[in-house]
């Protein structure tokens, strides 16, 4: 795999960010940095797929509810109580969901939820409104909901050939994933090909995911979350963070964009966002992500920043 991004300390490269990525438009392959063919977890970038599923599926829920279908959120009082009312309106309560109780992941969330004196819970769970939703077709459909995680379940079966249909591809494995419900691996071209499809529009059901990540973009992921703020920044986008440094995003003419660190580094997303931003010409939008900073006794001496490769291959 290609050094995509140097660690530089002081002027000294200590290491390197090697992956895959991937930038299609509407006539195929634009530019590939590695086997952009070879299958990936794609993990959390997958949800925006898995909640149209859910819509061609029967689900009928409000434009929230659907943001949060498709969401990593950090689990603060807002997404809870979106949460609740995904279930609420499907007669369903907390104890549908199946995903692990877990703590807010948003700094502040966490702060309030520990002050409060309370423990992991699954709502707080950032696949919480994936699950609620899931829950919700199970119970518009016919469905068992208490087996919904099932890779054989009903459900999961639609889900899964969706992301074939909107990815053009076969799914290459089924792993669990950390809510617990099944990951299935994808390749990064097709994740491109799919959040091309996605922003488009090309279907009811894809408007319906694309529109409600657009105008809820807080609930996608929230406060501090880079997903959020760079939805907000860049107008007509649509991306998704995945688990293991997996990112995705594409915009309404048909241009995406998927990546893949090998070592699965998060802080290596945010340099990777700003470099597909500014190949494609929205640099200013994500400016701020473009270098992460290392620290030295508390001050900056170097950063996580793109390879003299990189930069040469998108022009940057």
């Amino acid at each position: 795999m290609e050094a995509l991004l140097e660690v530089v300390r002081n002027g000294f490269v200590e290491s390197r960010h090697r992956g895959t990525l991937v930038f299609v438009d509407p006539a195929g392959i634009a530019l590939q940095v590695g086997d952009a063919s070879a299958p990936v977890l794609p993990r959390s970038s997958l949800k925006p797929l898995q909640a149209t599923a859910l819509l061609r599926s029967g689900l009928r829920c409000s434009a929230p509810s659907l943001a949060l279908a498709a969401a990593s959120h950090n689990g603060a009082e807002e997404h809870r109580a979106g949460v609740r009312a995904t279930l609420a309106a499907a007669d369903l309560d907390e104890t549908a969901l199946r995903c692990p109780p877990d703590l807010p992941s948003g700094e502040e969330a966490l702060i309030d939820w520990l002050a409060a004196g309370r423990a992991p819970e699954r709502i707080c769970h950032n696949c919480s409104g994936k699950h609620a939703a899931m829950t919700a077709t199970c119970v518009t459909a016919g469905w068992p909901v208490e087996t919904y995680r099932n890779p054989d379940h009903p459900l999961q079966r639609a889900v899964r050939a969706t992301i074939e249909d909107l990815c053009a591809e076969p799914v290459a494995a089924v792993a669990v994933d950390g809510c617990g419900a099944p990951a299935f691996g994808i390749s990064l071209l097709g994740l491109a090909r799919a959040f091309a499809r996605l922003a488009a529009g090309q279907s009811d059901e894809l408007r319906a995911v694309r529109d409600a990540m657009r105008e809820y973009p807080h609930l996608v992921g929230g406060a501090g979350r880079p997903v959020t703020d760079l939805m907000r920044a860049v107008d007509g986008l649509v991306a998704k963070d995945g688990a293991e440094a997996v990112w995705a995003a594409a915009l309404p003419d048909g241009r995406a964009f998927a990546a893949k660190v090998e070592d699965g580094s998060p802080r290596a997303l945010g340099p990777l966002r700003a470099a597909a931003a500014a190949y494609w010409g929205a640099g200013a939008a994500a400016q701020q992500w473009a270098a992460v900073p290392l620290l030295g006794g508390g001050e900056p001496v170097g950063s996580v920043r793109w390879s003299g490769d990189l930069r040469r291959l998108l022009d940057l």
